[in-house]
């Protein structure tokens, strides 16, 4: 991935962890809660098409946003972190070269393909 997008997405991931200061849960508890998201790849269990459907799910930022939305609309805390987490977590995927999935499986995103060299 180019330079500049890995700039980008380490820039998202401190806006999430700045986010998570501004909440009164402890840092253990980001820590902790961090790599929930991957939970998602579960769904390539049944196989390439539902997996891609439940990972893309847990690593969408629009997804992530939205839920922090709602969380800031309606005071709710837990929201706010759900948000701030699914967020964090895709940025820091997204560092590391895994993007949303395409149903062909679990190595072919819109990044490019997982281990292939430029």
């Amino acid at each position: 991935m180019k330079t500049t997008l890995k700039l980008e997405e380490i820039a998202m991931l401190g806006l999430g962890i700045y986010l998570f200061s501004l909440l009164s849960y402890p840092w253990w508890l980001f820590l902790a809660l961090f790599l929930l998201p991957d939970i998602g790849m579960l769904g390539y269990i049944i196989n390439n098409r539902v997996g891609a459907l439940s990972y893309n799910t847990f690593h969408h930022k629009g997804i992530a946003v939205l839920i922090y939305i709602i969380g800031v609309y309606i005071s709710n805390e837990l929201l706010l972190l759900s948000g701030i987490i699914l967020f964090s977590h895709t940025a820091f995927d997204r560092i590391l070269g895994y993007g949303l999935k395409y149903e062909k499986g679990f190595k072919f995103t819109h990044l490019g393909e997982i281990g292939k060299k430029d």
